[in-house]
């Protein structure tokens, strides 16, 4: 692991994790023992939109029950089991945070989801999986971690079948070039956030043998998404279960921040889609 990687993977390490989100269920009126994967989606869609934005990402996307997916960082498990309920598809979820990993793995063991969903701790540019091994990838809010765009595309590449698919949501650069505010939910500091345009998504796609098949800028969904959240913020007071838990006390700053750079287009929520060259 790479000095990098070792800050990322630090950066969303909180300690207790697992045992907080226990709680919040139990907060919200769920016996955590009888608690489905429907009942975590407040907790593990750790990104712009929550499971509004999953719905969307997954609306341009076929899976069936026969297919292999690879998850791109996992987090703890929510799009992995998001596609293992919905979808009855196999997956495999990578993630750096050896934390996020246990949690994946107990969550999904806890909502009966094991056979179908399993996690690995490794890095997104060296992934413990076989070559050719999966019909389809897809990475929701990872590439603002990875510095090298070309070594993460050869890397899903190498792991994807002919004809793969590599399904990607990710925070991008804007149209303005001034700098983020800080801190931010994937980054505390600029040395760990490697924001990039969508071209230079593509330009690394296509030297790594896929082709762009879609691509979404969902800003005006993100604007809506994060006005509509705080308002019930403001008016019901935070839900006890929330991606903020990954995140700590210092959630509500990034998010502010998140919004601020949103509104002054530093930063763009884009959706692309990509296939490997049969």
């Amino acid at each position: 692991m790479s000095e990098t990687e070792r800050a990322v993977a630090e950066h969303y390490a909180t300690g207790e994790l697992l045992n907080r989100v226990f709680s919040a269920l139990e907060a919200t009126g769920i016996d955590p023992t009888k608690a489905t994967a429907a009942d975590l989606k407040a907790g593990d869609e750790f990104h712009t939109g929550g499971i509004e934005a999953s719905d969307h990402f997954f609306s341009h996307l076929t899976i069936t029950p026969d297919m292999r997916v690879l998850d791109v960082g996992s987090g703890i498990g929510g799009t992995s089991r998001l596609i293992a309920d919905r979808f009855g598809a196999r997956v495999t979820g990578i993630d750096l945070t050896p934390e996020f990993v246990e949690t994946a793995q107990a969550l999904t063991e806890r909502v009966g989801l094991a056979d179908l969903a399993s996690f690995k701790v490794g890095s997104a540019l060296d992934m413990p999986v076989d070559s050719g091994a999966y019909d389809m990838a897809v990475m929701m809010h990872v590439g603002m971690n990875i510095e090298d765009k070309s070594a993460l595309m050869q890397e899903v590449a190498r792991c994807l079948k002919p004809g793969g698919i590599f399904a990607v949501f990710d925070v991008m650069k804007g149209t303005n070039p001034d700098p983020l505010e800080f801190p931010l939910p994937w980054s505390t500091v600029p040395e760990t956030s490697f924001l990039d345009r969508p071209e230079v998504y593509e330009e690394a796609a296509k030297a790594a043998g896929f082709q762009k098949i879609l691509e979404h800028d969902r800003t005006e969904f993100a604007a809506a998404f994060f006005k509509k959240a705080f308002a019930a913020i403001e008016e019901h007071g935070p839900s006890p279960l929330g991606i903020h838990l990954m995140m700590g006390d210092t959630a509500p700053i990034k998010f502010q921040n998140y919004v601020a750079n949103l509104h002054a287009a530093r930063l763009a929520p884009v959706e692309m889609v990509f296939q490997k060259d049969t």
